[in-house]
């Protein structure tokens, strides 16, 4: 039996098993082995032969935004409108057979906008070049999710199960669970909170179907079994899908943790209702390519998703150059800062002043050391030991 028809008939087993107290365990272990069959899905066929075929598009600028939608729901119009990236659009399905990049530049940023492969159902099993697809959206820091306005709700779901399938969480952040492996000494879990979603036994009947005997388990929050399977998927990393003709390697083991924006496109075809519906829905943004509304928004609606923090640089004696920002992610430090400049700032660093919202003297300067945690609107100033000696 291959694996798909083993995962087809967990799946079938799941679906006949009523939910209850009594079944809990049964239906943790069965969650736990379809995990490690999809995971085992995604493998390549065998690590010494060839990497196969794959989307060989270098990440670039300071961020990566994924397009992602069936077959025919205008993402290469949305790609050519937002970055002037030629890419081919028709009424017919599959226009789109590899990964096409664009540029958004925005406020001093690049945005590396890519419009992956129309995807079909069953593309978690491999089922067109859904390998691909769901490997190269993992490299993203934002996912767009691509539907038709005119038709129904079930596209959504039916997307939102695939990107499940592969580990990438939409719009979710990554269980506060502590997980370390030993040699010996058998199982320690600890919990600072009551466990309502799951309970111990679930928990180490799962651990012991991932034949971990040996570790330390802290939960920091009320987690369901399937948050559990994520966190130890996680941490084992299971497989890792070498790729693509550059020979780089992503991991697909792993669950990624993903901002999402649901992006309905043909708006000019439904009704006023429908559109104020669709509106007012959590993380979602209604456009039309057609007729180019609310492209501008959605632009605003992905910088706000990305949460970039924009930093200025000064030399000493010159004011901040407030026209070419360095673009970092939310939380960077000033070593994040001087990676961007040069890697060789880094370890010939010698102090840095900060002028701005991090500083606790703003307006005034405040001298800081590399790990220093930047603010959006920061300007700052590096001296390394080049300048140090002039």
């Amino acid at each position: 039996m291959g694996i798909v028809e083993k995962i087809k008939e967990i799946e079938e087993e799941m679906a006949r098993t009523q939910k209850n107290k009594a079944t809990e365990y049964h239906l943790g272990l069965l969650k736990a082995k379809l995990a490690r069959y999809r995971a085992q899905l995604l493998e390549p066929a065998s690590k010494s032969g060839p990497a196969g075929v794959g989307f060989d598009v270098q990440k670039s600028g300071d961020a990566r935004v994924a397009l992602i939608g069936f077959p025919s729901v205008g993402k290469s119009t949305l790609l050519s409108k937002c970055t002037h990236t030629a890419s081919e659009t028709a009424a017919y399905e599959f226009t789109t057979l590899t990964a096409i990049p664009g540029v958004i530049e925005y406020q001093g940023a690049r945005i590396q906008l890519l419009d992956l492969p129309g995807i079909v159902e069953g593309a978690s099993q491999g089922r067109g070049r859904g390998r691909q697809v769901v490997a190269t959206a993992k490299t993203a820091d934002l996912i767009l999710i691509m539907l038709d306005a005119t038709k129904s709700e079930e596209q959504r779901r039916l997307l939102e199960i695939e990107l499940d399938a592969v580990g990438i969480r939409l719009n979710k952040r990554k269980p506060d669970v502590v997980f370390k492996r030993r040699t010996t000494g058998g199982i320690t879990l600890n919990t600072t909170v009551k466990l309502t979603k799951t309970d111990e036994k679930t928990i180490r009947t799962i651990l012991a179907g991932y034949k971990l005997h040996n570790c330390d388990v802290m939960i920091r929050e009320d987690i369901t079994t399937d948050e559990f399977i994520d966190v130890l998927i996680g941490m084992t990393a299971l497989c890792v899908y070498a790729n693509y003709s550059s020979g780089s390697e992503i991991t697909i083991g792993t669950r990624k943790y993903i901002p999402c924006l649901y992006v309905y496109n043909k708006i000019d075809a439904i009704s006023l209702e429908l559109v104020d519906k669709l509106a007012r829905t959590e993380s979602t943004v209604v456009i039309s390519c057609e007729m180019d509304l609310n492209l501008d928004y959605l632009i605003e609606r992905i910088w706000e998703s990305l949460e970039l923090v924009k930093v200025y640089t000064k030399k000493r004696g010159a004011r901040p150059d407030l026209s070419d920002p360095v673009c970092l992610r939310k939380g960077a430090t000033i070593e994040d800062v001087c990676l961007g400049i040069h890697k060789s700032l880094v370890s010939n660093f010698r102090n840095g002043l900060v002028w701005g919202r991090s500083s606790k003297f703003s307006p005034h300067a405040q001298k800081v050391s590399l790990n220093h945690q930047l603010q959006d609107e920061d300007v700052v100033s590096i001296t390394d030991a080049y300048q140090q000696m002039k």
